[in-house]
């Protein structure tokens, strides 16, 4: 257990290790393929992992990234917005869908409605052990967003196979985060949340470590999830989840400087509301 500071947030915390039960869930990383659906990935993540972590473990499904991406938005590659995303799920609610293919740690015969359609990629940095091929090359080209689905995949089982009504949903209105603390709070008391940041040229070559930004040249921004913190010889930092797939970064993962809003990845954080009642199957 971790030393627990003067006000009662540990030095560090890791959501997949403080709730086992969700493990599952919320060690997922996904893969966003060559796609701008980061704000998609992001919210159906961090909504997957509330979602088990509200109902004690008892629901362990992953919300379905494909009709976030593709329904929420008429042109989801394009890009979207996350309280636009947060919105949807409270309103509209996920079906369940796992990845590409059945890849990802729920496999090929979960049963779940609607999985995502587009093939991983590696995205940025070096190769490394990474068996899948570069965003532009054959095997990952630059996608258009396909329509929103309708139906479940042929291989849906009961009872996530109604795209009608096999739906998950939250109520109340989407929370953002006043300070570190807050999200700290946050992130501890109900799971990881999504956020966005502003990715600078130097973040492309991210291998491990905690990132601080040296770059001055702006390239776009990222929707993540961030899932804990901790503290690196003396650098606090955010345990922040991507959906680049696992072989990039610390296994999907990277850390960024905590405390001073490193490229708005604080201000920008996102998530259900505290209180939030979970509904769907199994609930």
């Amino acid at each position: 257990s971790s030393m627990l500071g003067a006000e009662g947030i540990p030095t560090d915390f890791d959501s997949e290790t403080n709730w086992p039960e969700c493990a599952k869930v919320i060690g997922d990383i996904r893969d966003q393929s060559n796609c701008g659906c980061c704000w998609a990935f992001g919210a159906a993540e961090a909504a997957s992992d509330r979602l088990c972590i509200a109902t004690g473990g008892k629901v362990k499904v992953p919300l379905s990234s494909q009709e976030m991406c593709f329904c929420a938005e008429s042109d989801g590659c394009g890009g979207g917005f996350l309280d636009l995303a947060w919105s949807y799920i409270a309103r509209t609610g996920l079906v369940t869908g796992g990845q590409y293919n059945g890849t990802g740690p729920f496999g090929t015969d979960a049963g779940f409605c609607s999985a995502f359609s587009l093939p991983h990629c590696h995205h940025h940095g070096p190769q490394g052990s990474d068996p899948y091929p570069d965003e532009g090359a054959p095997g990952c080209p630059s996608a258009s967003s396909p329509a929103c689905p309708k139906t479940c995949d042929s291989g849906a089982k009961t009872p996530y196979d109604d795209f009608s009504s096999a739906r998950y949903t939250y109520s109340g209105r989407p929370e953002s985060y006043p300070s570190e603390k807050a999200l700290q709070e946050a992130i501890m008391t109900n799971g990881p949340v999504e956020t966005a940041f502003t990715v600078y040229s130097d973040f492309e070559n991210y291998v491990s470590g905690v990132y601080q930004r040296t770059s001055s040249q702006v390239l776009g921004g990222h929707a993540v999830r961030i899932v804990g913190w901790g503290v690196d010889s003396g650098v606090k930092y955010w345990k922040v989840a991507n959906s680049w797939n696992p072989y990039w970064g610390e296994k999907g993962y990277f850390r960024i400087i905590r405390g001073r809003d490193e490229c708005g990845i604080e201000s920008q954080a996102m998530a259900s509301p505290a209180k939030a009642e979970w509904s769907g199957p199994g609930i």
